[in-house]
């Protein structure tokens, strides 16, 4: 049997709601009449891309990268994998990378540098979480929901090794528990 964590909340799940809501409609705008791609980053940020998704007044097509760089652990290993790639084209296209958290930058970095290579027509970065604190290498971000300071996450599409996922809020775990 798995050990229990403490969770703490940290971020409701009524202002998670209200955050993606704001950035689907400046989103709306900024994209209107652009031939999007969105692209989740699995497995964390597939709860936040859907409720983003579904906050956009777009015709978008969805697609979806697999990446790690965790390995099982609650830090970042260093080495970024890509261990699904995109099933669509994006050259010409705009692009709209979904992430659940920021951390050192090292996937996002990696990410964005293997999609540009493709020659899209422009690429945005939306994270759910943002935490500065850790950042290795700078990326670009465009939307950020909430910046954090340097807790270790989990809830809606964060988790703990595996679990955690689906709780509805953004909770921290205690100390020592993860």
């Amino acid at each position: 049997m798995k050990k229990s964590h403490h969770i703490e909340t940290l971020i409701s799940e009524s202002d998670i709601q209200r955050r993606t809501r704001e950035i689907g409609a400046a989103l709306s705008k900024e994209l209107a009449g652009k031939d999007l791609v969105v692209v989740g980053l699995l497995n964390g940020s597939f709860i936040f891309m859907a409720d983003l998704v579904r906050a956009l007044d777009l015709d978008v097509e969805v697609s979806f990268m697999r990446v790690a760089s965790y390995g099982g652990q609650t830090v970042t290993t260093g080495e970024v994998k890509i261990l699904h790639d995109l099933d669509c084209t994006i050259q010409g296209r705009d692009v709209l990378i979904i992430e659940d958290i920021i951390d050192t930058g090292l996937t996002l970095y990696k990410v964005r540098n293997v999609l540009k290579d493709r020659q899209p027509a422009s690429i945005r970065i939306v994270t759910l979480l943002d935490k500065p604190s850790r950042r290795r290498v700078e990326v670009p971000v465009d939307y950020v929901g909430f910046t954090i300071e340097d807790h270790f996450v989990v809830g809606c599409g964060l988790d703990a090794a595996g679990r955690y996922r689906n709780l509805p809020y953004i909770g921290v775990v205690t100390p020592g528990e993860a």
